[in-house]
């Protein structure tokens, strides 16, 4: 796409055209987080057990995921924002400081986990018979932090660029390889966990990859050399924008591992395993929103930059119209059909019951849901980081936690 349409074309269908790409993409990665724990939850005699240890790995998966986040998603509004300005050499800058402080990142959190692992998983609520299986999977899913950091945390530059289509791609084609390879090593290899994780960590790899190549050859803002040399005046603002989301990804680890530690006592595995389910539900909610918000992100900071106040006042307008359909929606459906999503999961009666009983309470809330997220990522793509981090601690940390 070219960049000018993002100030020029029909809002409606422009937003439509960039939140369906990224919508799709963003339910295919569900599909494949949905089917890697059908596959580990159905293993024969480990599934539940199995499904439990993956489950203590999610706080730590969500700390990797959320260095990527702080990065990506401080820096692409603020790349769109230069781009709306004409400022195409500085977007670009943006962009280089952005991948080579992605790979900094990555070696750290790589080294300390493979030193910690197992003394983390025990803290979040791993026990005797689950810490195994949970540290075949983090061990190996370790050596991929670079794939997951370069995948997560530089799409959203090609988001920002109004390349929806691309930007789906780079999701579709970790987890469709990922959805074909994890039964080849599961059950075929007889790989069990092991294999789960060996089937992530190759199509995450696939995926950055593929985000390299675009941003390197096809895209308007390439990844050049010139711009690795890290500079704080684009770093401390990227970072400081960034805060928000990564503070609500940080602190759903923290909520993670206060759930499953507090599980463990009072309600054993079984119940650890029925929070895993619960928060892959809470994920049907969050990752197709965060499509729309995706799609409507590029807009309005271009628009912010370019200074054209009424697009944005629209493009808002229609983000919070869709993410609270959709979040209302997706609450009655968990309201009167529990059973048939955690079944989804697991052939273990007394594990369905648990999980039943616990969906309804942990949604309660899921109808407002849309709204929230679609004011924090306006906040997000007009620069503006201390109203969003506010929301992000009020809802985490002063509300919850």
């Amino acid at each position: 796409m070219e960049k000018n349409k993002l100030g020029t074309e029909n809002v409606k269908s422009l937003l439509i055209s960039l939140a369906i790409p990224a919508i799709i993409g963003q339910l295919v990665s569900l599909i494949y987080n949905i089917v890697d724990r059908i596959y580990i939850g159905r293993i024969s005699d480990i599934g539940s057990t199995a499904l439990t240890g993956v489950g203590v790995c999610a706080p730590l998966l969500i700390v990797i995921s959320a260095f990527a986040v702080l990065v990506g998603i401080g820096g692409a509004p603020r790349a769109s924002i230069k781009m709306g300005e004409d400022k195409k050499d500085e977007a670009e800058d943006i962009l280089g400081n952005c991948f080579i402080t992605l790979v900094l990142i990555s070696i750290i959190l790589t080294i300390l986990f493979f030193i910690f692992n197992e003394r983390l998983l025990i803290l979040f609520g791993a026990s005797e018979k689950t810490l195994p299986y949970a540290l075949e999977y983090m061990n190996i899913y370790t050596v991929g932090i670079i794939f997951v950091s370069i995948t997560i945390g530089l799409n959203p530059f090609i988001t920002a660029q109004g390349f929806a289509n691309i930007s789906m791609m780079t999701i579709s084609i970790g987890a469709i390889l990922n959805i074909v390879l994890d039964p080849i090593f599961i059950y075929g290899l007889n790989m069990g966990v092991k294999g789960a994780a060996l089937a992530t960590t190759i199509s995450q790899g696939v995926s950055a990859i593929f985000v390299m190549y675009f941003l390197c050859k096809r895209s308007n803002l390439r990844i050049k050399k010139k711009n690795f040399k890290l500079k704080k005046s684009i770093m401390i603002p990227v970072l400081f924008l960034g805060l928000s989301p990564f503070v609500m990804q940080i602190t759903e680890s923290f909520v993670m591992i206060a759930f499953n530690a507090q599980l463990q006592v009072y309600g054993g595995d079984l119940s650890v395993g029925a929070m895993t389910i619960a928060t892959t539900a809470m994920n049907f909610i969050f990752l197709p929103l965060s499509g729309i918000t995706q799609g409507a992100q590029p807009i309005m900071s271009y628009n912010y930059g370019a200074k054209n106040k009424e697009r944005m006042k629209e493009t808002f307008k229609y983000l919070v119209k869709a993410a609270m359909t959709y979040s209302v929606l997706f609450f009655l459906f968990i309201m009167i059909c529990p059973r048939l999503f955690a079944s989804l999961f697991t052939k273990d009666k007394e594990l369905i019951e648990i999980t039943v009983k616990g969906l309804r309470v942990y949604l309660a809330g899921a109808i407002a849901v849309g709204v929230q997220t679609s004011c924090q990522h306006t906040f997000l793509a007009l620069g503006n980081a201390k109203t969003s981090l506010f929301l992000a601690l009020l809802r985490k940390i002063v509300l919850l936690i």
